[in-house]
């Protein structure tokens, strides 16, 4: 995708007993999104997030962005996309496995929801539960679609190349998140345009950076990775781009 407070503490020693879902993973009973903000400081709109439905169409990745101080990350979700998503009383509390992307820089969770529903994901920072926005799980609508030739990469400026891309099958995306990564797999930068165009390092366009240091001159004879996500409005990944390249001499 969040508290061990006492309050939080009593809920799961009541609730001890677990159920399951469509999707194979944890519910704890008794844990509501409402119940767990209900005693808390909130800041609404504050985690970066967002779904994609995997190669295997039965599985969906829920990726956040931590933020270096990020503690307590919990993943929420409704029964079904009809439920109101602005409703915190219609999340639950779900345990699906963790895993790292791009050696931890961000995280994703990984579930195999049957049905379309919503999800949001929480985490603690600064004494404070954040909350992303609703996430709308399309994976039976508007599956992710997987692309590698809708990428150009223009390598006129040397160590600094420019990528551009079109949309696939879907249209309706509204921003951008795009990843230089190196052969180790190691995050280089990690931004965010409106327009189908980015250009390393260059932030003329660039509406969100959540790189955080300098990023590295890429060096001659040496791979790359360029991989490119397409969001729609409600923060479901409509294209995946992955797309090595190497700056030649």
């Amino acid at each position: 995708m969040s508290i061990p407070k006492a309050i939080f503490s009593v809920l799961l020693l009541v609730f001890l007993s677990c159920s399951s879902d469509d999707g194979g993973a944890t519910i704890l009973e008794g844990s509501r999104l409402d119940e767990m903000l209900a005693e808390r400081e909130v800041v609404l709109a504050n985690v970066i997030a967002c779904a994609a439905s995997n190669v295997d169409p039965t599985k969906v990745s829920v990726f956040l962005y931590p933020r270096p101080n990020a503690s307590n990350i919990r993943y929420y979700e409704t029964v079904s996309a009809e439920d109101d998503k602005d409703d915190f009383s219609n999340y639950s509390l779900r345990e699906p496995p963790l895993f790292d992307v791009f050696n931890g820089f961000l995280l994703r969770y990984e579930v195999e929801p049957e049905r379309e529903k919503w999800v949001i994901v929480t985490f603690e920072e600064g004494g404070m539960v954040h909350v992303s926005n609703p996430i709308r799980l399309k994976q039976l609508s508007g599956p992710t679609e997987y692309l590698s030739d809708n990428v150009i990469v223009d390598f006129s400026e040397g160590n600094m190349p420019q990528f551009t891309w079109v949309d696939g099958r879907i249209t309706d995306s509204i921003i951008y998140f795009h990843v230089i990564s190196d052969a180790e797999n190691e995050l280089l930068s990690g931004t965010y345009t409106l327009e189908r165009q980015f250009q390393y390092y260059k932030l003329e366009n660039v509406v969100l950076n959540i790189t955080e240091e300098t990023p590295p001159t890429l060096t001659m004879d040496t791979t790359y990775t360029f991989t490119l996500l397409a969001v729609s409005e409600d923060n479901w990944v409509n294209l995946f781009s992955e797309v090595p390249f190497i700056i030649e001499n």
